[in-house]
């Protein structure tokens, strides 16, 4: 027996913003954040995990997490550990926190902060990288962990158990594939809304040069900016997909008008092209803008709103994040759902630590779920990996697969503890420079 003595949470924050890192036509000017929380039991054991802001509020995170942390301390981990699927309805279902959701927002997040450390201490006691672990669990297992609530009309635990019995003929062979070949990634590195015309191309001659099959651009700033930079990609580099985003900066109609005058360019897909709420509308801008494909995931709260993405018909591209929903088990249940509505998996990256924790996804889709890498991509931007007990690693393009025992959430102490806001070493370096923009200004403004 083992027993919870301690969760432990910090507001970590990085400065991007003084270079404009991460800017789109929403977020101008993102300190990329993690709230993040350690548990530990009576036994050494430790786990990890975070949940990803773009800065101020990062702390009303942090201080969700305290309270659901306290309904885990005390608590017998071998129990927890060993039954996740109930450890997370523990923390989901409370019936006084639910309140603040149910199931959106802080809340979500924070429960999906602990329930990540959770599995982390599953992961690391089993000697597995998470993709790993989840791959090679049993079926029965699999579905148990699911929270089923709200989502049988799509998806049934008979049906989850026949996806993943069929996921089964073939699965050693591909794990085998993916510890020897790695996944595909894309890359938005290039396509800040606030880099210059010349880092754009240069970022993105680079990513042809580094292998990677495709390219991702902020738009909705300005149309006239929008077509010049698709067209100077366009010319440099002709065959190179190019994906635009809009992070959810238009209504119905704007995006529809907007994508249909980006058409010519002949754009992969168009990503959040509206409020990830509006499931309707979505479904509308995918009929108005065909065949461009529509893509969005990363901020939908919880796998009852990705239900309703796929039964409406919404989305070609399901993008789910790692930290946004309540963790591991409802991350499997999206991925179930993706499974049966034959929808593609493109998870969504970047921020701190996102590309180290969401390649899991990937790999463990096309290890046991989908068994498909077709139409599929891990997103990957190059920011913040060296804080990282296993930074992500890329060759010709791809991710390679994880190795280290773990959800891969470890930060370094050093940078824990530098970055600590307000007041590490590195935000007193910082100053008064902690933003260089002033709230509210526009990527032209900067």
């Amino acid at each position: 027996m083992s027993k919870v003595i301690s969760v432990v949470s910090r507001d970590v924050r990085f400065p991007t913003s003084l270079d404009l890192d991460g800017s789109d036509a929403v977020n101008v000017d993102p300190d990329y954040s993690a709230a993040y929380v350690l548990v530990t039991l009576d036994t050494g054991e430790e786990g990890h995990a975070f949940v990803f802001t773009c800065g101020r509020g990062n702390e009303i995170v942090t201080q969700a997490i305290d309270s659901y942390g306290q309904l885990l301390l005390g608590r017998d981990g071998d129990e927890l550990v060993g039954n996740l699927g109930e450890a997370s309805k523990r923390l989901v279902h409370d019936s006084q926190m639910r309140w603040l959701g149910p199931e959106k927002g802080v809340s979500q997040m924070a429960c999906g902060a602990l329930v990540n450390a959770l599995w982390d201490i599953r992961a690391r006691r089993e000697g597995k990288p998470l993709w790993l672990l989840l791959s090679e669990m049993a079926p029965e297992e699999l579905v148990d962990v699911v929270d089923f609530t709200h989502i049988t009309d799509a998806l049934t635990p008979d049906q989850a158990l026949d996806i993943l019995r069929r996921g089964q003929g073939g699965k050693a062979e591909r794990i085998a594939e993916l510890q020897a070949g790695g996944y595909p990634a894309y890359t938005t590195s290039p396509g800040w809304l606030g880099y210059s015309d010349e880092k754009l191309l240069r970022l993105s001659r680079e990513a042809v040069a580094d292998g990677f099959g495709m390219v991702k651009l902020k738009v909705g700033g300005s149309l006239e900016d929008d077509r010049r930079r698709l067209g100077l990609v366009r010319h440099e580099l002709p065959q190179l997909p190019v994906a635009i985003d809009a992070n959810q900066r238009w209504d119905v109609a704007d995006a529809i008008e907007w994508v249909s005058a980006l058409a010519d360019f002949e754009p992969y897909w168009i990503e959040e092209p509206t409020s990830t709420d509006d499931i309707l509308g979505h479904a509308a801008i995918r009929r108005g803008v065909a065949p461009t494909r529509v893509a969005t995931g990363e901020a939908v709260h919880n796998r009852i709103m990705f239900k309703q993405l796929l039964q409406a018909g919404a989305i070609d591209v399901l993008q789910l994040d790692s930290t946004r929903v309540a963790g591991v088990n409802e991350n499997v249940a999206t991925l179930l759902l993706a499974a049966r509505f034959g929808v593609p998996v493109c998870p969504h990256a970047g921020g701190v630590g996102l590309c180290e924790l969401v390649q899991h996804f990937s790999f463990f889709d096309y290890a046991a779920v989908s068994t498909s890498q077709e139409g599929r991509f891990i997103e990957y931007v190059d920011h913040l990996h060296e804080h990282f007990a296993e930074p992500v690693r890329i060759a010709g393009g791809r991710y390679a697969a994880p190795q280290l025992p773990g959800n891969g959430a470890e930060m370094l102490l050093d940078s824990r503890l530098r970055w600590s806001y307000p007041d590490g070493a590195g935000w007193r370096e910082v100053g008064d420079r902690a933003a260089v923009t002033e709230p509210h200004m526009t990527p032209a403004e900067v």
